[in-house]
């Protein structure tokens, strides 16, 4: 794994990310709210430190994290445009940058729509655009943004 985590713990706060309350979780696994609660602040600190070790790594300026949804928001320095940091339980800690390219012709066209529709998939995000990659890393990056607290 990515994280320096246990799989108990990933797997609350993946349930989290989809919506499940502490008390379903707790009920689930015979445990106690607070236990899972432990297990979820433990899992947010290491969420929450991974992302920004990744946002140095890569200079990133932070402007936001959601660490519930395992998303940073940030400004590259280096390009000077948006960029963000995803936690994806099948692809890893991944960073995207916004940009305009020509998609159809690049030899990532396959990788970026896998990516996109796991991460939404991940994420509870329905997408409705889905040809061109762009468009649909636009409309899951503005769909994420409105669920922002």
């Amino acid at each position: 794994m990515f994280l320096p985590t246990n799989e108990k713990q990933f797997g609350f706060w993946k349930m989290r990310r989809n919506g499940m309350s502490n008390v379903s979780i707790a009920n689930l696994f015979g445990i106690t709210r607070q236990g899972v609660s432990q297990a979820l602040l433990a899992m947010d600190e290491k969420i929450e430190s991974s992302l920004c070790e990744m946002a140095r790594a890569n200079r990133i300026q932070v402007e936001k994290i959601n660490v519930k949804k395992g998303v940073l928001f940030g400004k590259s320095i280096p390009f000077q445009t948006n960029a963000y940091i995803f936690v994806s339980e099948k692809h890893g800690m991944q960073v995207w940058y916004e940009h305009e390219g020509d998609c159809i012709s690049c030899d990532e066209f396959t990788k970026c729509i896998e990516f996109i529709w796991d991460l939404a998939a991940e994420l509870g995000i329905k997408l409705e655009k889905t040809q061109d990659p762009t468009k649909m890393a636009e409309e899951l990056l503005a769909k994420i943004r409105e669920d922002q607290p």
